[in-house]
């Protein structure tokens, strides 16, 4: 449930919470005025915690790879004037002009990956008391359905807790996609079921519904159960399984995008093309590398196949959309749990670090083509604009044009929609 700050009793509070919260920040926007206009995100997520200094923040290489801390990989130039980016993100590094490296994320999660990721996913900590909803979550009930045919929140590839809906209920939860080429296996009808089969139960299911809403009007289970099923007749028909024809799409242009990973981007390029507002597009391709981001020993070695394969799709995902004329409307987010230390492990591989890492923001209408934060010589420490997990999603959702003024309810307890974050400034002016 969501509604706009109106009563004096919300607003006192709001007001007496940003008193205690809103301590001047260098590079931060207190004024609720600058928003972005953005109406979809497409959000990349590199679970297991990418390595910053190997990819959007990098220092001076390694000598060894054991006992010298270093980057992994020499750096290359790229379309920001003085910012550099890893040898293996080379089609990424002439359009970074349209993204914003965020070098200085901090959290206090070092070695848990479900507490990290679920601060990644929701903005806040773990609660005993109250679980809080996903981004994408919160997304679907400030922002409504952009097409009542087309699901609000979209999760491809790995579904865990950080990605549920929390107080706000399964209205906002995500529907949840296991392959490329075929919708939901529950939404996708039969061979054996014809279309006068399908409308002859349709009609004897329709009459059973209402006369059991008839004797019971006031049951909230059985309206919310009428609902969603409602909602899963419609998202059954051709406007949402038709973005699952990837094939309709140039085949140079698939190509463009890659392998599995670029091919679950190029379904989020559609999807939001339909209307989705949220898409979550995980990338768990652990095969690449034996361990995917968590690239502890071994799987360190290997870890620019992840970076290729990543840069092929992202590249390809901003110029699809910018083609499309869909940049400006679509933020798109790459992001992690954690980053990773510039020292290495026994095996090779590095451990986990949360002091400082990065995440991209791209398009969404934002002042693009600049990199905000730095990071000391070894990328362990920020020097410059440090940005909490709640600034940076205070900066989501203004580039999403929602306000931080915004208050979700948690039955009748009101909850702000961040944890005191703000906006950066620079992004916006």
């Amino acid at each position: 449930m969501i509604h706009s700050r109106r009563s004096i009793l919300t607003g006192t509070m709001a007001a007496a919470a940003s008193v205690g919260m809103g301590r001047s920040r260098s590079g931060l926007a207190e004024d609720k005025s600058q928003r972005g206009s953005a109406e979809h995100c497409i959000f990349l997520w590199l679970g297991g915690g990418a390595s910053h200094i190997d990819m959007w923040d990098p220092k001076r290489v390694t000598t060894d790879g054991r006992k010298d801390p270093g980057s992994a990989y020499p750096a290359i130039d790229t379309a920001i004037p003085g910012v550099q980016i890893c040898e293996h993100l080379r089609l990424t590094a002439p359009l970074l002009d349209r993204c914003v490296p965020i070098r200085t994320v901090h959290h206090d999660v070092i070695d848990e990956h479900a507490a990290a990721s679920y601060r990644m996913h929701t903005g806040r900590p773990t609660s005993g008391t109250i679980v809080y909803p996903s981004l994408g979550s919160a997304v679907s009930a400030v922002k409504g359905a952009a097409n009542e045919l087309v699901p609000a929140y979209v999760l491809i590839g790995n579904p865990s807790p950080a990605r549920e809906p929390g107080f706000l209920g399964a209205e906002h939860g995500y529907v949840y996609l296991t392959e490329t080429r075929s919708g939901p296996k529950g939404l996708v009808r039969p061979d054996r079921v014809t279309d006068d089969r399908f409308h002859r139960r349709t009609e004897l299911l329709q009459q059973m519904r209402d006369r059991y809403l008839q004797e019971r009007p006031h049951d909230r289970t059985v309206s919310n159960y009428v609902a969603a099923a409602e909602r899963g007749f419609r998202l059954a028909g051709p406007e949402f399984l038709g973005v699952f024809d990837l094939d309709s799409e140039p085949a140079a242009l698939r190509e463009a995008y890659g392998d599995e990973f670029g091919q679950r981007c190029l379904l989020a390029r559609r999807l939001v093309e339909r209307g989705a507002r949220f898409v979550e597009v995980s990338f768990n391709l652990n095969f690449k590398n034996g361990t995917g981001w968590d690239t502890h020993n071994e799987g360190h070695f290997n870890q620019h196949l992840l970076i290729q394969s990543l840069d092929q799709a992202f590249a390809a995902l901003l110029a699809d959309l910018e083609q499309k004329q869909l940049l400006d409307k679509t933020l798109v987010v790459i992001s992690t749990e954690f980053g990773r230390p510039a020292s290495f492990d026994a095996g090779g591989g590095r451990g986990h670090y949360a002091q400082a890492f990065s995440v991209v923001l791209a398009g969404g209408g934002l002042r693009t083509g600049q990199a905000v934060g730095t990071t000391d010589e070894l990328g362990m420490h920020s020097v410059e604009c440090p940005v909490s997990v709640p600034d940076l999603f205070a900066t989501i959702f203004a580039a999403l044009d929602i306000g931080r003024e915004e208050i979700l309810y948690a039955g009748e307890r009101p909850v702000p929609l961040t944890d005191g974050g703000l906006p950066l400034e620079r992004l916006f002016t």
